[in-house]
């Protein structure tokens, strides 16, 4: 009868002969059904929803920052040596703080994802770097090396992959910002929700009972 996550250190390989187990910040809330695995940081009031998977296995390390929220069938995934820099350190994926990832999108290392980004429904993000507050519309794909600036509005279905195409972008029109305002302001209440709903009535089977 489990429905609890599944939270699990890296299988050992040859590429990655070290298990390491995610840390996840006690605020942050995991749903059932959902996979998070290998060298994963997960900060505070993170809300990942059912179905998503997480899996440092290959490339690594993740990070997931404040506040952001993860929606249902989210996958994060990673080419293994390949990384991108933040701050002093190198990561297979990095998501910044209050990052909205909404249903189905994937999001494969390399790949930084700055504060406040919103990526859509059924997204690809691959092999980019995501400036501060873009907004990346359902279907579109952003990859091969480009550099999204901040603040910048991937249309829907588009295909941003030459650095001249992310160039030539325009800047979030309002709507989608108060769009992925909005979205924030929903998923930031959920982990804290979630946690009193299962809270102390949740068993070792993660099934709430009376």
């Amino acid at each position: 009868c489990c429905f609890e996550p599944f939270i699990s250190s890296n299988p050992i390989t040859s590429f990655n002969p070290v298990p390491r187990y995610p840390n996840i910040d006690k605020t942050s809330f995991i749903s059932q059904f959902s996979s998070v695995i290998g060298d994963v940081t997960i900060r505070n009031n993170v809300y990942v929803a059912p179905n998503v998977s997480i899996r440092a296995d290959e490339g690594t390390p993740f990070y997931i920052g404040s506040n952001t929220n993860l929606q249902d069938g989210v996958i994060l995934h990673g080419l293994l040596n390949r990384r991108v820099v933040a701050g002093d350190k190198s990561y297979s994926i990095y998501i910044g703080n209050e990052v909205s990832i909404a249903h189905r999108a994937l999001v494969h290392g390399p790949c930084f994802i700055g504060d406040k980004v919103f990526v859509g429904f059924n997204a690809i993000v691959y092999n980019a770097i995501v400036g501060k507050g873009s907004f990346i519309s359902y279907n579109a794909v952003v990859t091969n090396g480009v550099r999204i600036p901040p603040n910048r509005f991937v249309p829907p279905g588009a295909q941003i992959d030459t650095q001249a195409k992310a160039d030539a972008l325009s800047p979030v029109p309002n709507d989608s910002k108060e769009f992925a305002y909005e979205v924030q302001r929903v998923n930031q209440e959920f982990p804290a929700s979630y946690h009193l709903l299962f809270g102390k009535n949740r068993c070792s089977c993660g099934l709430a009972h009376d």
